[in-house]
């Protein structure tokens, strides 16, 4: 039986050699042969020397170097693409989830389960903002998306080799794993997981990138938005009937004259956001649907 741990890396110099060290031993102790797969998103500050260094003294650690920074998301399908084991673990590599919760995970692994996602029981080294927006983000995916989205669960998680080759199969240009992985099926069960602080450095994910990261879950997943989109929609319309009522017996029925530009200005810019706030979602829909028509690779591995 062989594990396979797929690590990206991305600008983590100062904690890979510690995360290294920890989950070596835990999978000295696992009984199973494994490999460990570090895919090097593209990074700048020396890690890709680090790995190469780790690499020539451990036969089990293989190095996949992006051509540039694709992304988190892109550089796990990259090392789920390229596992061989019977059950394949992600986990990043600032130490912020401990290696040593494969052990539990590998136990619920062998007692037949596909899926063994950690549930973040606590987490550690994060602010208030980024906690509660988090809570929020994941209570709201699992109202409104078509599938059974875990409560508070990131992309750490053992999946075995029917799930890994069922994700093989998905070529879509911004993957959502965590929301794929429950896409595909199969036996799931969660273990709660006390998430620590990063062991160095700052987060890779900035603002930016977590909105991103949750608006693509919200349109792979839901089509909320352009219902939503049409519901605003129709309920313009009729505000704008209700308007163009009072207007109509102001000027023909009471023969008071209606004020001028300054509603009509109200009315144009009222019904024009709203215009435009529909365009702008059904644009995203559609952006990602001419993203997935072209034929470019999801990455490209230079060695």
């Amino acid at each position: 039986m062989l594990l396979s741990v797929v690590a990206p890396v991305y600008n983590e110099a100062e904690s890979i050699r510690e995360f290294y060290t920890r989950l070596r031993a835990v999978l000295n102790g696992t009984g199973m042969r494994s490999e460990i797969l570090f895919v090097d998103d593209g990074s700048r500050d020396g890690s890709l020397v680090l790995l190469k260094a780790i690499q020539k003294n451990d036969l089990e650690v293989k190095v996949l170097e992006l051509s540039r920074n694709f992304g988190h998301q892109i550089a796990v399908k990259a090392g789920i693409d390229h596992a061989q084991g019977d059950a394949v673990v992600v986990i990043d590599t600032d130490l912020q989830d401990p290696p040593e919760t494969l052990l539990p995970m590998l136990a619920k692994w062998r007692e037949g389960f596909d899926v063994v996602y950690a549930v973040r029981a606590k987490r550690e080294g994060e602010g208030f903002f980024k906690r509660s927006t988090a809570a929020l983000y994941y209570r709201l995916m699992k109202k409104i998306a078509h599938i059974d989205l875990p409560l508070d669960t990131g992309d750490f998680r053992l999946i075995s080799r029917p799930v890994a080759d069922a994700l093989r199969q998905i070529q879509e240009k911004n993957p959502y794993i965590r929301g794929l992985v429950s896409w595909v099926g199969f036996k799931q069960t969660g273990i709660p997981v006390e998430r620590q602080a990063r062991f160095a450095g700052e987060t890779k994910y900035t603002l930016r990138k977590m909105m991103k990261l949750a608006w693509n879950g919200i349109t792979h997943f839901s089509f909320l938005p352009l219902q939503l989109s049409t519901f605003v929609g129709l309920i313009t319309a009729l505000v704008a009937f209700l308007w163009m009522m009072q207007a109509l017996y102001v000027g023909l029925v009471l023969h008071i004259a209606v004020p001028g530009w300054t509603s009509l200005i109200l009315a144009v810019l009222f019904l024009g956001s709203v215009q435009l706030i529909t365009l702008g979602i059904m644009g995203s829909y559609l952006a990602r649907c001419f993203e997935e028509t072209r034929s470019r690779p999801l990455y490209i591995l230079k060695k």
